[in-house]
């Protein structure tokens, strides 16, 4: 479950509002509404995906969304001398409209691009000559002349399309087999032939896409010598029978979902060769009740490494594997702290000398080591997080860059360290804002995306100091242009702050409030997510839609509480064996401080969740009636049992071995202490957290007699939402405060 919120964006915080400020000055301001802010262009304004630097450099490219359709993407170039844009495929000409597989509908929604139309992703070839591109179905080599071919693969669903290193072979998954394209002869190869039923090749297994972030399946050795495949067969994992009721229909789906406490896939990994002839399998160790986490080469190819990870997620190993062979041994393991569990991680390089950049969290917070023939050295330390999500290496010159909270714990930025002499810490961002950065591969120029609480995002091209070359795309909310630009006037400024919570840690919170009048007291839209592995107060760009709940005389407010991420080890793990306890006293302590301001009407205060927002707003309800006058359910898990393995026994344990903390855990048994108005919220097709958790808890609701409001939206998956259904949606929230919070 990473990370799911709607409509009101999760990671949201403020600075000063000169922007806004002026505008006020010059225009009056213009009424935001439900309808506006999900039409096209987005009020966000532009949203490009997939940001990439050409193999050479000389290209930048990105999939851009279409103004008059925000949800389909087109493939564009700027040529990093000139500045100049030009589309390099068009969608909406090129491709079919072929209706998606279930496989990839499946995929997009792990990936939280559901809804999507047109091109979701691409590979340049390493002579920076020409793209991949998959689109409908089928495969496109896409050339900087304005040339466009399809490749002759055969008809039918391809997953997982890719360029291999050295560019000889086009990849792709089709019917759960790998298939290789020798470029050159275009000889195609289906280099797996057992792949059917419950067996697939070069796919990554659903935990692994859901809660491990790993999309990838297969990975090809750097001179295309290899290619390292996963084998996994889901016999063992347990069949949900889902209804996926649409609005003309019902389908039965047998999906095969690891619930807690149940087997999980078998995985195996394998060394081919790209005509198939060689196959050598990867000594993963005895015990078959593992992960298969991260799977990277070394720089010559000669050595794989996988990293392993056991069932309970307390040990991860690192496996030093010959291609040649398939045996492996085991290089380091990584264990969890007491009372605690591994999280994965990105950050990881094996560097030309042997050495290893590895990220881990042993001294209670997620730092970077090196590893050099069987000792570490610590390169980062103190009170602040290295984020997990990736580093880069400039090897000649001994940089190397990551992405951290050092400064503050609500922003994030770039940063250099050279790694041989580890002293001085270089921020390359500049402060104020939430910014996401990546980098070419050896590190001389960086491509960032940033926002903060007035400036929706804005993506540029740096050079290895972080000086902007130039923007990629500014997105300025102050070019009269701008979609957002009419509203300016009205956006209010947005206020942070910290509370102790029960136990004394510092909280943060933010906040927006309308203009306050003296004397008068006003309703609270009191967002929370409060799952770990997840931060939503930060100084980022929160959306339109927090705006529109102020223009209407709420207060908007949430706060992070323990368990979320990127506050260390200890924070994060006071929810072990114990989901739905520090989190709801947390959120609790947010409640009391805002029924202590002024301004606060305490008798109208609303709290909405979505997913396991969802789960805290009925575990709040239950822990305290009263605080809340209503509350908001979306999408919610109700029982632990009922959701997938990788992430719930990763916090909660095996059920089978501590069923008293899944108990406690349930929102079921406790149903019958739900006093104050409650709307229960799910889509008819959530293949995620599935509609038997919201069922379970309507089922319990109604044998103790506790009335609530309900709405089901059929064919929406866990992301209810689109066009029609987001306005519908929000305007069904909102229309349950009017009523609640008018009594």
């Amino acid at each position: 479950m990473r990370k799911w919120m709607l409509g009101v964006a999760g990671a949201a915080i403020a600075m000063g509002l000169g922007m806004a400020d002026a505008a006020a000055q010059a225009q009056p301001a213009e009424a935001l509404t439900l309808q506006r802010i999900f039409s096209s262009p987005a009020l966000d304004g532009p949203a490009p995906r997939a940001v990439q630097l050409s193999p050479d450099g000389k290209y930048l490219t990105l999939l851009r969304n279409r103004d008059d359709d925000r949800e389909r993407y087109d493939l564009w170039a700027m040529d990093t001398a000139n500045g100049k844009w030009r589309m390099l495929v068009d969608s909406k000409t090129l491709g079919s409209g072929a209706a998606l597989s279930e496989a990839e509908k499946m995929q997009r929604e792990r990936a939280r691009i559901g809804g999507t139309k047109g091109i979701v992703a691409y590979d340049w070839a390493p002579d920076g000559h020409s793209i991949l591109v998959p689109l409908d179905g089928e495969l496109f080599r896409a050339r900087l002349t304005g040339e466009v071919e399809k490749l002759p693969a055969a008809a039918g669903p391809k997953l997982n399309a890719a360029l291999s290193p050295a560019g000889t072979f086009a990849s792709y998954v089709q019917d759960q087999n790998l298939v290789v394209m020798n470029l050159a002869s275009r000889q195609v190869t289906r280099i797996t032939t057992d792949g059917a039923g419950t067996v697939h090749w070069g796919e990554a297994e659903f935990v692994a896409q859901e809660e491990m972030a790993r999309t990838d399946g297969y990975w090809w050795s750097p001179d295309d010598r290899y290619v390292a495949v996963e084998r996994f067969d889901e016999a063992p994992v347990g069949i949900v029978t889902r209804a996926a009721i649409g609005a003309e229909g019902t389908s039965i789906v047998q999906q095969r979902y690891p619930k807690a406490g149940t087997a999980n896939a078998l995985v195996d990994l394998y060394v081919l060769d790209p005509t198939g002839q060689t196959r050598v399998k990867v000594d993963l160790g005895a015990d078959r009740d593992i992960y298969l986490a991260r799977v990277d080469w070394s720089a010559d190819g000669k050595t794989l490494y996988v990293q392993r990870e056991n069932r309970a997620q307390t040990q991860l190993d690192l496996l030093a594997v010959d291609p040649a062979s398939g045996s492996s041994r085991v290089l380091f393991s990584e264990k969890a702290a007491p009372n605690s569990w591994i999280n994965l991680s990105y950050s990881f390089k094996p560097l030309d000398d042997g050495s290893l950049i590895w990220w881990s969290e042993r001294d209670g917070h997620g730092h970077l080591y090196r590893w050099q023939a069987g000792t570490f050295t610590q390169l980062t330390k103190g009170p602040w997080e290295v984020s997990p999500d990736g580093i880069t290496v400039d090897q000649k010159r001994g940089r190397l860059y990551f992405q951290g909270n050092k400064d503050d714990v609500l922003e994030r930025h770039l940063y250099w360290i050279d790694y041989r002499k580890p002293a001085a810490i270089t921020r390359l961002t500049e402060r104020g804002w939430w910014n996401a950065a990546s980098m070419d591969a050896s590190g001389t120029r960086a491509i960032v995306s940033r926002s903060n609480p007035n400036q929706p995002r804005q993506v540029y091209l740096a050079d290895a100091d972080g000086k902007r070359i130039a923007w990629v795309q500014e997105n300025a909310v102050s070019d009269a242009q701008h979609p957002y630009h009419a509203y300016l006037a009205a956006h209010r400024e947005r206020s942070f702050g910290t509370v102790k919570g029960p136990d004394g840690t510092e909280l943060h919170w933010e906040m927006i409030t309308p203009k306050l009048e003296p004397g008068k007291r006003y309703p609270v839209f009191f967002q929370h997510y409060g799952g770990p592995h997840s931060q939503t107060v930060s100084r980022a760009w929160g959306g339109a839609l927090q705006q529109y709940l102020v223009q209407h005389g709420y207060i908007w407010f949430q706060i992070d509480n323990r368990g979320s991420a990127n506050r260390g080890v200890a924070f994060e793990s006071a929810i072990w064996h114990a989901m739905g306890s520090v989190e709801v006293q947390d959120q609790l302590a947010g409640a009391a401080y805002l029924k202590s301001l002024p301004f606060v009407d305490p008798k109208r205060i609303a709290t909405y969740g979505w997913s396991y927002g969802g789960y805290m707003t009925l575990k709040m309800l239950e822990a305290a009636p009263g605080t809340f006058a209503a509350g908001v359910s979306g999408a919610p898990v109700t029982k632990w049992e009922l959701y997938d393995t990788h992430y719930t026994e990763r916090y909660m344990g095996d059920p089978r071995q501590v069923p008293a903390a899944y108990k406690a855990s349930s929102t079921l048994g406790d149903a019958a202490k739900i006093a104050d108005p409650l709307l229960m919220i799910h889509g008819m097709s959530d293949d995620n957290v599935v509609l038997e958790n919201g069922t379970a808890m309507y089922a319990a609701l109604q044998q103790q007699q506790v009335p609530f409001e309900m709405m089901l939206y059929p064919g929406q998956t866990h992301r209810v939402g689109g066009p029609g259904i987001s306005e519908h949606l929000w305007n069904t929230i909102l229309g349950f405060l009017d009523r609640a919070l008018a009594k």
